[in-house]
């Protein structure tokens, strides 16, 4: 409404810069270290008409590690 686009719920879960990656494709498989697609599609200029994004593939980021803090900073 009023010029704004609405978000898909894949924009609002994960970001709307999510690049397209066979490890992340519903219709991959880890095949001898390999990610092989179930289809026996070929990538053209990088990109699969297969490619359905699946979440539960991607790997989540490391947590931040924390800071050093002493008896110190938490004083009055």
């Amino acid at each position: 409404m009023f010029g704004r686009k609405k978000k898909t719920n894949k924009e609002i879960l994960f970001g709307a810069a999510i690049e397209p990656d066979c490890a992340h494709c519903f219709n991959s498989i880890l095949a001898q270290g390999e990610v092989r697609c179930r289809v026996g599609q070929t990538l053209t200029d990088g990109k699969c008409k297969k490619y359905t994004y699946d979440p539960l593939r991607r790997a989540p980021k490391g947590q931040p590690k924390l800071k050093n803090f002493s008896a110190k900073d938490f004083e009055l």
